[in-house]
């Protein structure tokens, strides 16, 4: 066997410390704790740990929360919650300065959000969302698509953002203000 690391199960999983953002930190370095894998949440779990970790300025762990739900939940949510995870990961590359990349993710997430918002807005999970529209799991997808289109034009023209400071709004929630 080689000398890659692995996890508890024999999969190649560097064992590299990460930065909040993601990226690897040398060994030894003191790093932030890594999202465990395979996690089955409920949908409102699923929000509840995302919106935690984007409002911590770590979108790349959000994303892996995300990727848990569109590969154990229904296959006909997957398209939600992998636009979901790309938005997350679009934060991401914007905070780490890639800009391009950044707010290609961030499109291409937000047209996909877009869509399956549409196509998911009947499905018995629906609830109302901001202005009465039906949101799947109360999710403001027109206030992420708008968030994720204003800020890939921001990023295109700027430095590296602040992840925390640029966290969007996953679902409407009384204690903080709606972003439209």
């Amino acid at each position: 066997m080689n000398g890659r690391d692995r996890d508890g199960e024999g999969r190649a999983r560097s064992a590299r410390p990460r930065d909040g953002l993601g990226r690897p930190l040398p060994y030894g370095e003191p790093g932030v704790e890594r999202q465990p894998e395979g996690v089955v949440r409920t949908p409102a779990g699923t929000l509840a740990e995302a919106q935690r970790l984007l409002d911590a300025g770590m979108p790349f762990h959000a994303h892996e929360v995300f990727e848990d739900a569109w590969k154990s939940g229904p296959p006909a949510e997957a398209p939600l919650w992998r636009a979901l995870a790309q938005l997350a990961v679009g934060l991401t590359h914007a905070a780490r300065g890639n800009a391009v990349g950044g707010a290609r993710l961030l499109r291409r997430g937000a047209d996909a959000l877009a869509l399956a918002g549409r196509d998911t807005a009947t499905a018995p999970e629906t609830v109302a969302g901001p202005g009465g529209a039906q949101s799947p799991y109360g999710i403001d997808v027109p206030g992420l698509v708008r968030w994720a289109r204003e800020l890939a034009l921001r990023v295109e023209a700027g430095p590296a953002v602040d992840a925390a400071a640029e966290a969007p709004q996953l679902a409407s929630r009384p204690d903080r203000p709606n972003p439209a």
